[in-house]
């Protein structure tokens, strides 16, 4: 089906920005830390009352630095979630358009977005109720995703219920401390500069080139956790944006839309939750939402009325995808023990029910030992 195929290449091409953008933050994040770190090789030649006075130096003006770069970033996000919303908002309006019936009357109804919309997404405190609060460990969060809703006329937040500028004033200000304290320890520990600068910034340079993935594998204690919260803070905002846009688009056109399709991406890293949720089809207003979790990648595809089932078979689901795997695929996706209860609960149930009963319906991972209680343990049972 073209229109879908179309939402597909679309939700590539945001994941593509989203990259694009992030990268700029990096990049800007990493010179100032690794300018701080090419001052310290020379502090280990000065006397000690100096060294001292030298280091406090290089560690306030890393302070400073780090503050300017949170400033600066909320400003380039501003401006880039701005023209997002109003492009993704007029591709839902180009979607919906492109599969009315040939020679229909109906038009579909357009949106005005507002010029102060980049700045209310990353400023504005988050005050509606449903908006999920939760630790601000991204590390945590990163480990266990955890969902929320967003639903039209909610705030946008990150999925631990901070907003963008919160999230990257925090972070500047506790690298900058973790910075100091890494320095300060080392040299405590007896440790030379020169090892104390490779533990900062690993094999890092500023003309350090290749993905996102690449940059954080060169890094060191400095610059790979935060250029992985910079990644998964962009990519999700992102997503939350071009998913708002969505339902701003369906809450305009109630007599053209009533439900929507949640598409995920079709590989081994796609989440739990994702899996699970991927090809259902929801009333709007009524279903879960993307994202469902930091660094989510899915996409809410509103579907025109009369054209449900074309929309629900367009595209094989996660389960029946991963059903056609080889079984190493299948052992990435799951695990060895996960693999094992799979192939009995697909002979039950079929791949599109087994991949969704390994999820609670609260979204979470059932466990081994809950998979068993619920008597998927065999394909006997």
């Amino acid at each position: 089906m073209t229109e879908l195929r179309e939402v597909f290449r679309n939700a590539i091409d945001l994941n593509r920005y989203s990259n694009s953008v992030s990268r700029r933050l990096i990049r800007a994040y990493n010179d100032a830390v690794l300018d701080a770190v090419d001052q310290l090789r020379g502090i280990d030649e000065l006397a000690s009352p100096v060294k001292a006075a030298r280091l406090r130096s290089i560690l306030a003006q890393l302070n400073d630095s780090l503050r300017s770069w949170s400033g600066e970033s909320i400003a380039t996000m501003t401006e880039e979630l701005q023209g997002l919303a109003v492009l993704q908002s007029e591709f839902a309006v180009e979607q919906l358009q492109k599969a009315l019936p040939a020679g229909t009357a109906a038009t579909v109804g357009t949106v005005e977005i507002s010029p102060a919309l980049g700045q209310a997404i990353v400023s504005t405190e988050p005050t509606m109720a449903g908006v999920v609060n939760l630790s601000d460990s991204f590390e945590r969060i990163a480990r266990s995703p955890v969902t929320f809703q967003l639903t039209v006329g909610q705030e946008i937040s990150l999925p631990n219920g901070e907003i963008v500028r919160t999230a990257l004033e925090k972070m500047s200000a506790r690298q900058a401390e973790l910075f100091s304290v890494a320095v300060r320890n080392g040299l405590i520990e007896g440790q030379s500069v020169n090892a104390i600068v490779r533990r900062l910034k690993g094999r890092l340079t500023k003309e350090q080139r290749g993905s996102i993935d690449t940059i954080i594998a060169a890094g060191g204690q400095a610059t790979s956790i935060p250029n992985n919260q910079i990644r998964a803070i962009v990519r999700t905002t992102v997503n939350q944006v071009a998913t708002a846009a969505d339902q701003i688009i369906a809450a305009e056109n109630p007599d053209l839309t009533e439900k929507y399709r949640y598409t995920a991406v079709l590989d081994s890293r796609t989440s739990p939750i994702c899996r699970a949720l991927d090809g259902k089809v929801f009333v709007h207003g009524k279903g879960p939402l993307p994202p469902q979790h930091f660094n989510c990648r899915s996409v809410y595809v509103n579907i025109p009325i009369g054209l449900e089932r074309e929309f629900r078979e367009a595209r094989e689901d996660y389960g029946e995808w991963l059903n056609k795997q080889d079984d190493a695929t299948k052992r990435q996706v799951l695990g060895p023990e996960r693999l094992a209860l799979w192939k009995g609960m697909v002979k039950r149930f079929g791949p599109s029910d087994a991949i969704r009963k390994f999820v609670a319906r609260d979204g979470s991972e059932l466990t081994l030992d809950q998979l068993r209680k619920r008597g998927y343990g065999s394909a006997s049972k």
